[in-house]
């Protein structure tokens, strides 16, 4: 299990979306900012880190470093492999979803986040818009909430037990 800034850092990998505009969104296919997951009624689970996110749910690597700037966790991943930095520890994994149930306990969808974070639905997987009225959408059992991407803010939820709730919040653009 991974801890970052005192908690487990590497479940940054699950992240979610956006909506309106493209406030946020580098050019260079590089997206930075905070995250933070939640799993109900397991604090020593949590996360809290900035993240660097880079590449493409195909073959990228995603950063997150403590208060201080230090790195905590590195995942890097390619077709059929993916790999976990922990200090001096590095594990490897069959797939980005291994690599994250395996950090963090439970599956978040890692390959979905590039496109979630960019405020559109996943290409990989079946989506349907939101019933609620918020901005946004429904794809594999997660609510993605886009109410206030034009600030930079993502959130997903997936509902069922346990509940684990992603937040980010994207850096403007250099």
């Amino acid at each position: 299990m991974i801890r970052s800034v005192g908690v487990p850092a590497l479940a940054a990998l699950s992240l979610l979306v956006a909506g309106c505009a493209t406030p946020r969104v580098p050019a260079d296919d590089v997206l930075s900012g905070r995250l933070s997951v939640r799993i109900d009624g397991q604090p020593d689970r949590a996360v809290n880190a900035s993240f660097d996110l880079s590449g493409s749910a195909r073959e990228g690597q995603l950063l997150l470093s403590g208060p201080l700037g230090t790195t905590a966790a590195r995942a890097r991943w390619s077709p059929g492999q993916a790999w976990l930095q922990v200090g001096d520890t590095e594990t490897r994994h069959a797939d980005l979803d291994a690599l994250a149930t395996a950090a963090l306990g439970e599956p978040v969808p890692i390959a979905a986040l590039f496109d979630w974070l960019r405020g559109r639905a996943w290409v990989g997987a079946p989506s349907a818009a939101r019933g609620d009225g918020v901005p946004g959408f429904v794809q594999l059992g997660w609510q993605v909430d886009l109410a206030r991407w034009a600030d930079g803010w993502v959130e997903a939820v997936r509902s069922a037990p346990p509940v684990i709730t992603v937040r980010a919040r994207l850096e403007p653009a250099s």
